[in-house]
């Protein structure tokens, strides 16, 4: 056996492995939590009773002022550890060891996922050491960078990517390609349909959100004002001043909230 080989049958009885599943497991019910967090809080910036962070950094503040919110928090991070190490042996080694474009696509895809996963367990553990938000350090982010030579045409293409991010969500929602990654077999015809619902809200809503956070990091890159970088907060609190804007917003916090409720079926259902 070559040393590439014994490494990728290390990595694939360590991804078989029932306590990485359960803790896998355990991370969709805390990123749902969080997601149901999201959701509280764009509903709370649509009616204007919002001043904190409406990203995942006023998420996780949100859960630390409850009684027991540092344990909660740090329940939540350890669960989006274990997602976020699922997914990189996903990536290392792909679901089920096939290749080929489609698999190396979904390898990719779960890296990212990982980096997702790793940056809401960072926040988690910013917000218990008393550290800035998401949004300023992404405005601190995009403002360096474009004090550099090309730095404004960079953080346009991450608005690019950001857009395309969204774009695809919404396209994974509507077509429902999330149902292949649970075990639909497993369920009734109820949850079933249950779950493709909140799927299909749940991944569009995100999209949108997504879609207009990248819009207004090109924005930032054009206008040279990093202050419109901050990702989600900047986008739900420019979506909620517009004049239909707190509609939209229930719409979107609605969708979101779906998906949170998606994540806890997906900690029964999901092939892992």
């Amino acid at each position: 056996m070559t040393a590439s080989s014994h490494v990728r049958s290390t990595a694939s009885r360590a991804a078989d492995s029932k306590p990485l599943e359960y803790l896998a497991r355990g991370g969709f019910i805390a990123y749902g939590v969080i997601h149901l967090l999201l959701a509280w809080i764009a509903l709370q910036v649509a009616f204007g009773s919002s001043s904190g962070e409406s990203d995942q950094t006023g998420a996780f503040q949100n859960l630390a002022s409850q009684p027991m919110g540092k344990t909660l928090v740090i329940i939540t991070v350890i669960g989006m550890i274990g997602l976020a190490l699922w997914q990189a042996f996903e990536a290392a080694i792909g679901e089920s060891g096939e290749q080929g474009r489609e698999a190396v696509a979904n390898r990719v895809i779960s890296g990212i996922r990982a980096v997702i996963y790793l940056s809401f367990a960072w926040t988690g553990i910013k917000v218990l050491q008393g550290g800035s938000s998401t949004g300023d350090s992404q405005e601190k982010g995009a403002s360096s960078l474009m004090d550099n030579g090309g730095g404004r045409f960079l953080v346009g293409f991450i608005g690019l990517v950001v857009i395309g991010v969204g774009i695809g969500l919404i396209v994974y929602g509507l077509k429902k390609k999330f149902e292949k990654r649970l075990n639909t077999q497993q369920m009734s015809a109820t949850v079933h349909t249950t779950t493709r619902r909140l799927g299909m809200a749940g991944y569009t809503a995100k999209g949108v959100a997504f879609g207009i956070a990248g819009g207004l990091i090109v924005a930032a890159a054009v206008t040279y004002d990093p202050e419109k970088a901050r990702g989600l907060d900047a986008a739900l609190k420019t979506l909620a001043g517009q004049s239909y804007g707190p509609w939209l917003l229930g719409l979107i916090a609605l969708g979101i909230a779906a998906f949170g409720v998606y994540c806890f079926f997906q900690a029964r259902y999901r092939k892992v």
